[in-house]
């Protein structure tokens, strides 16, 4: 059963981008959908149709990098896209101080600070993704290019390659 509540934050964020649309489609799940699995599972899509939210740090500047749930991110992609020494993955604490939001909850964009994003492209070889709407309970669909657009993303291709 899904009730649909949105994160005061989240729902002020798509006010603000003229999406206030999207607030009635966000979805409440009774368990937790922190991770990609849960989240695909609880509303019945494909592991790759949800929109993972993570914030690495690319010499020390918090970095959103957006990647469907069934890849895994490539950190020296990343670091080469970004030019940088050095790409780690952020500690809860730089998560919810750059986002405003707790790892498993962060949503692709209306966080705390402006922070540089870069959307992978496999996102866009879905019509419709789902991505955390501000708590670990929470998700709404998008479009996958409305939503990199959305999120001041760049379109990139940091996806790790299987062998």
């Amino acid at each position: 059963m899904t009730t649909t509540e949105a994160h005061p934050r989240f729902a002020e964020a798509l006010d603000a981008l003229g999406l206030g649309d999207l607030i009635p489609r966000i979805r409440r799940f009774p368990d937790a959908t922190r991770t990609a699995a849960e989240a695909a599972a609880a509303i019945g899509c494909d592991l790759s149709q949800i929109c993972k939210s993570l914030v690495f740090a690319a010499d020390g500047v918090p970095v959103l990098v957006l990647m469907d749930g069934a890849s895994r991110v490539d950190v020296d992609l990343v670091r080469k896209e970004l030019g940088a020494e050095k790409v780690t993955r952020a500690d809860a604490a730089v998560v919810r101080e750059t986002t405003g939001y707790a790892i498993g909850g962060v949503p692709p964009f209306g966080h705390r600070t402006r922070t540089r994003v870069l959307a992978d492209r496999g996102l866009l070889a879905h019509d419709v993704v789902w991505a955390a709407a501000g708590t670990p309970h929470t998700v709404f669909p998008m479009a996958p290019a409305e939503l990199a657009e959305r999120a001041g993303a760049t379109l990139v291709d940091v996806r790790e390659r299987t062998a």
